[in-house]
């Protein structure tokens, strides 16, 4: 990896109540990225002081906005802030920040837009329900996008700012990660995956909300199909 791709790329982790991982996660992206910018949507813990203490950057949501939102947010700041590429992953330690320098190689060798992860190739890890849910959801995002992604529901990725200005995006939760990939492909983005681990530690703390999201997933379909 080069060091201007170091300088040039920064982390962003969208968090909420993940004081007992953040800190954790920052310490290990640092390892590979100068700048990881944590987005803390109003946790009512102690996140957004592990995540200062751990050497990040931090932006502090007033009011829960969702994951979509924390992402926007954290995206328009790593661009003001002069970056040209940011590596997105949560904050709960489900992504490994060691698998870090797999998206930047691909990045940078490639001349990609995008770089998602792809767990796909560890679904022994992944729990049925979850890998049923994304073999679906997959298929459809590869339906609208009009490029196969096996792995659409990763919120491990590398995109490059200037992909992600060009897009008007509406999604304000998790459904904005299938909004991106969808709109990107349509625009021309150039997208690649790599090989990651699958760590799964358990449902109780999913911030994921079966019925609701499921929702607001067929709506980025619709809202898409009729863009």
């Amino acid at each position: 990896m080069s060091a201007s791709l170091r300088k040039n790329t920064c982390a962003i982790v969208p968090c909420f109540n993940e004081a007992a991982n953040v800190a954790r996660v920052v310490k290990a992206v640092r390892k590979h990225l100068d700048v990881c910018i944590v987005i803390d949507d109003c946790s009512n813990d102690d996140t957004a002081k592990a995540a200062i203490d751990a050497g990040a950057r931090l932006l502090r949501h007033e009011a829960n906005l969702g994951k979509g939102m924390a992402l926007k947010n954290g995206f328009a700041l790593a661009a003001a802030s002069g970056f040209s590429a940011a590596v997105t992953l949560d904050g709960d330690g489900q992504h490994d920040p060691e698998e870090i320098p797999r998206f930047l190689k691909a990045f940078e060798t490639g001349h990609f837009d995008i770089v998602l992860g792809d767990r796909m190739g560890d679904l022994a890890a992944m729990p049925g329900v979850r890998r049923l849910t994304n073999l679906f959801t997959s298929w459809c995002v590869t339906r609208m996008a009009g490029v196969p992604i096996r792995d659409s529901q990763v919120g491990f990725r590398l995109i490059r700012l200037d992909t992600w200005q060009s897009l008007a995006l509406t999604g304000r939760r998790f459904d904005l990660e299938s909004e991106i990939l969808i709109k990107a492909c349509r625009n021309g983005a150039r997208i690649t995956a790599v090989p990651i681990r699958t760590i799964y530690k358990g449902t109780e703390n999913s911030k994921i909300r079966p019925f609701a999201d499921t929702c607001r997933f067929f709506r980025v379909l619709w809202r898409c199909r009729n863009a």
